[in-house]
């Protein structure tokens, strides 16, 4: 396991970039399908790194709270040299209901997270919609529990509940980068 850590390639005020990959409902899912959403939040994610897996209950949430907010996870890891981050076995996580994200897609041909710029899983973007597209609003991690096996540290520590809040009043989101801790992108 490569810890890395989220650099900024885009930056707040750019426009999300576009995106058509297939869900693990049988769809394909592109950017504009989610234009009736307020704000989009893109979380490049796996299956097997144990940060993804400890911020999939925090993803859930942010996606169960905000009906307003598409939270849409992607996962680019080499799926050959990494077989738990199959296709497959992303559709048993959201068949089995672990997995309850708006879309969990695949890209499989790891262009939509070099677009991004994600390096690691989880590399979270929320996007505020504007002008009848996504630009960035912050870029960072979900909240301030770094490590696999620790929890935020209370009400404060969400911090991508507080920009989604911002965005969603209309208020700049006025949170530094923090950037999010995870394994490094399996790139083929």
């Amino acid at each position: 396991m490569t810890l890395e850590e989220s650099a900024r390639d885009l930056e707040r005020g750019d426009s999300a970039p576009g995106f058509e990959l297939p869900g693990t409902d049988g769809a394909s899912h592109a950017l504009a399908d989610y234009h009736d959403h307020d704000a989009l939040l893109v979380a490049f994610t796996c299956n097997h790194c144990p940060y993804a897996q400890a911020k999939i209950e925090a993803l859930n949430g942010l996606a169960e709270s905000y009906e307003e907010v598409a939270v849409v996870g992607i996962n680019a890891n080499d799926a050959e040299e990494y077989p738990e981050d199959s296709f497959d076995r992303m559709q048993e996580l959201v068949e089995d209901g672990t997995v309850r994200y708006d879309a969990y897609l695949r890209d499989e041909s790891q262009e939509v997270a070099r677009a991004y710029g994600a390096v690691c899983t989880p590399d979270p973007f929320l996007f505020a919609k504007r002008d009848g597209g996504f630009e960035l609003a912050y870029h960072g991690r979900l909240d301030d529990a770094t490590g696999p096996d620790e929890e935020p540290s209370g009400e404060h520590g969400f911090e991508m509940a507080g920009a989604i809040e911002s965005v969603l009043t209309g208020v700049p989101v006025d949170q530094q980068f923090q950037p999010s801790r995870g394994c490094s992108i399996k790139w083929k």
